[in-house]
């Protein structure tokens, strides 16, 4: 069969080619004599053989799979009865799509070499794959019989048995199980529920009963005994091994939960959550144990109207018992924002989350954002330097910790922050997060007289997020103030508006740029549309006078005065609108600001 060279040059099979001769890793059984295969081939044709096939092994090694797969070829016309060829050459028909083919090269392979355990594993393996589990259980049984100490086998036994529901089969692997390992909890539960499976309660009673008489002092096991027999409504006698296993271990949490079960199951409320409280109050119950009761807990109450007040009251009894038990925590703040709490309630118990866990990066978020809209800039300031030191991989934290120093205006502080942020970069940061900081350092760059630097962070903000409106349109309006590249600022103003079309901000600095492009009637209309949807009042009286400039050089003076006034009176810082309402002509000796 000719393959084009081309189609297996193009094949991605690197990592199963180089694991097809990998020799097998099974526990061989102790003495086993290893027979050496029949020589079939003269001397000159081993030698022949031998020199192309490694020749195959090494060009596979390269990369060079169409060379390996042909040599491989000449290798079988050398010797058509060589397993380790046929093996080496199917998966280039698996990754042709060709499972038959593939198939049938691994069968082949396995037939000449029953001995090879990797040849008839891949084999198995094969055929669990292509669904032929009848096949799988075959081969995965001629692989235990050559090696009886391969509990690794048997699992797999096991689990294909149970596809088919042989059931007894599923007995007689764990059996063979037991043989390797010894009785254990894990298998004599598989037994159980294998038993469950076949509806045979005395068979399943028989096994956990032997496994509590080879262990007469493991209450563990009482407490297994147990749960099957309440589950069979066998409560009465569920309930003696209960209190049994608790004899012999009071503080046991498995014995705890199940009498928990048990009080529930009898329809005992009182005492079954006297005793829910005593497990989730002690420090001796597992943290894992408290969580799953709280969470069902939690739900039952849901179902019941979800009356929170008697949770909380319960998170707080244990977390006053438990004050340093963070997972608590945790959970009583995931409850407290289920239940929509007041927000400086779960203020409060995230600060006792960081109290005891100050790396906890997800609370320390959290507190921040529920601290944003009320300023608290200090106490965001403190939460996130904190974080910053626990997680300082964590670049939120540095942003957050820049921004609450930029809004104090503490802007070199702030700039400490965001470069501390920046210099944690990598391929898995956020991009919007990263382009953010740069275009804050940018602001803060441009408003110390640093305009270089700060076109410099625009233009990383802008590598890491192509469509940051914000700089866009700082970097576009701060060029137009310099007179420089207008028409590069033109096309970085044009895009905001294209995709803000009502951004008055925006439009108001894309007329600006026409203007100082002399294009005065498109300036115009655009400083028309700005002051149109125009909702801030800090930014209007800039409107009014940049729409006032362009009628002045329109020749338009009347409507400059009337802007200019209305600037005025609305409250401009501008230096220069005094002089041009005095002179009635627009003035350009000075920069306009923001």
């Amino acid at each position: 069969m000719k393959i084009k060279q081309a189609h297996i040059a193009l094949l991605v099979v690197a990592l199963l080619l180089l694991t097809a001769i990998a020799p097998s890793f099974a526990k061989r059984k102790k003495n086993a004599p290893v027979q050496a295969p029949v020589e079939r081939l003269s001397p000159a044709d081993r030698k022949r053989f031998d020199y192309f096939f490694l020749e195959a092994v090494r060009q596979q090694n390269a990369g060079k799979y169409a060379s390996a797969y042909e040599l491989l070829r000449h290798c079988l016309r050398i010797d058509p009865d060589a397993a380790e060829a046929y093996f080496m050459q199917s998966p280039y028909f698996m990754a042709l799509k060709q499972d038959s083919a593939a198939l049938a090269y691994l069968e082949k392979a396995a037939s000449l070499r029953p001995d090879n355990s990797t040849y008839q594993e891949r084999l198995a393996a094969s055929y669990i794959n292509s669904q032929q589990f009848g096949k799988a259980t075959e081969a995965y049984e001629k692989l235990y019989a050559a090696n009886r100490e391969r509990i690794d086998v048997l699992e797999v036994l096991s689990n294909l048995y149970e596809q088919a529901k042989n059931y007894d089969k599923m007995l007689d692997v764990i059996d063979r199980m037991e043989q390797l390992e010894g009785m254990s909890e894990e298998l004599t539960l598989s037994k159980v529920r294998v038993y469950e499976l076949k509806d045979d309660k005395k068979s399943a009673y028989r096994a956990l009963a032997a496994l509590c008489e080879e262990h007469p002092n493991e209450p563990n096991y009482k407490v297994m005994m147990g749960n099957w027999l309440l589950q069979n409504d066998r409560k009465q006698e569920a309930y003696k091994l209960f209190l049994e296993a608790r004899k012999a271990d009071p503080e046991n949490a498995y014995v705890q939960t199940s009498l928990y079960d048990y009080y529930r199951a009898n329809g005992q409320e009182a005492e079954a959550d006297a005793l829910m409280e005593r497990i989730l109050v002690s420090p001796k119950t597992a943290p894992d144990t408290k969580v799953s009761m709280m969470q069902q807990l939690i739900r039952d109450n849901e179902q019941q109207g979800g009356d929170s007040t008697k949770i909380l009251s319960l998170f707080g009894r244990m977390l006053e018992a438990n004050p340093k038990d963070t997972t608590l925590r945790e959970l009583n703040v995931a409850y407290m924002a289920l239940k929509k709490m007041p927000q400086d309630t779960l203020a409060h118990a995230l600060r006792g989350l960081l109290a005891v866990a100050p790396d906890n990066a997800g609370a320390s978020l959290q507190l921040i954002q529920l601290l944003w809209p009320q300023q608290r800039w200090d106490e965001i300031i403190s939460v996130s330097g904190s974080a910053a030191q626990y997680n300082p991989a964590e670049m939120p934290f540095y942003y957050f910790l820049g921004l609450a120093h930029y809004q104090k205006d503490e802007k070199q502080k702030a700039m400490e922050s965001f470069r501390h942020g920046v210099n944690e970069v990598n391929d898995k940061s956020d991009p919007n997060l990263v382009s953010d900081m740069y275009a804050m350092m940018g602001d803060i760059l441009h408003d110390r007289g640093k305009d270089n630097e700060a076109f410099a962070a625009y233009d990383s903000s802008l590598q890491w997020k192509r469509d940051n409106y914000a700089t866009l349109n700082n970097y576009a309006y701060y060029l137009s103030e310099l007179g420089r590249d207008l028409k590069k600022a033109e096309q970085m103003s044009y895009l905001t508006i294209k995709a803000e079309p009502k951004n008055s901000t925006y439009l108001d600095t894309y007329a600006w740029i026409l203007f100082k492009q002399e294009r005065y009637a498109e300036a115009k209309i655009y400083a028309q549309q700005a002051l149109q949807n125009d909702t801030d009042t800090i930014q209007t009286s800039v409107y009014y006078e940049h729409l006032g400039d362009i009628h002045a050089v329109l020749n338009e003076v009347p409507e400059a005065v009337d802007c200019w006034t209305k600037a005025l009176k609305v409250g401009s810082g501008s230096p220069l609108l005094p002089k041009k309402l005095k002179l009635k002509k627009y003035i350009s000796d000075e920069k306009t600001t923001r």
